[in-house]
């Protein structure tokens, strides 16, 4: 039997994804196979249990955080454009890209929108802002049981203590935007895809 990638992704679905996420033809149609395989329950959708099944998220000390990243709020599955909208936030940007109409939406793949994605990583409860307990539990995932608690609570003590400007004890968006300005996120969070 034929590839089922090309049979159930239609010409119209393909052109609206590269405009939505600016991956190419060829990109697309290569993910939606690496969909087709994550989807053991071959319903057109992936589960949180079909992406731990990916050896390099299951071994990721963020694994857990980055699979949550796929699926909106109270949802338990992710379909391909919901699947291809995250990825897009990891693609590489292009130098044609820099200088587009900043009039038109940004991109996702636009330093601000990987900034969000990072930043969502550490707002556990999703209330706009990292606390230090935030901090810590993300701290703990990364590190393990390889520093102490006391070393973890003074590293998320100055982490927020340098990046809290406005006093409230943790660190907003704009705050986590201010850190991380000196810092190649657009190289830090792509990943090459192959055309």
């Amino acid at each position: 039997m034929g590839s089922r990638a090309s049979t159930l992704l239609r010409e119209e679905e393909i052109e609206e994804i590269k405009k939505e996420t600016g991956f190419s033809h060829s990109q697309i149609t290569r993910l939606y196979s690496r969909f087709t395989s994550l989807d053991k329950g071959e319903n057109g959708t992936l589960s949180r249990e079909d992406f731990q099944r990916i050896p390099e998220l299951a071994i990721n000390p963020l694994g857990d955080r980055i699979i949550n990243a796929f699926f909106p709020e109270g949802e338990d599955q992710v379909n391909f454009r919901g699947f291809m909208r995250t990825l897009a936030h990891f693609r590489p940007i292009e130098d044609n890209e820099k200088s587009k109409n900043s009039a038109a939406s940004e991109p996702l793949n636009s330093r601000t929108n990987k900034l969000l994605f990072a930043f969502r990583l550490y707002d556990l409860d999703r209330d706009d802002k990292i606390s230090r307990d935030e901090l810590l539990q993300v701290l703990r995932m990364m590190v393990g049981v390889n520093i102490s608690d006391e070393q973890l609570g003074s590293i998320a003590d100055r982490t927020i203590q340098e990046a809290d400007t406005n006093g409230d004890n943790s660190i907003s968006f704009n705050e986590f935007i201010k850190v991380l300005e000196k810092v190649d996120v657009e190289q830090k969070m792509s990943i090459r895809f192959l055309h």
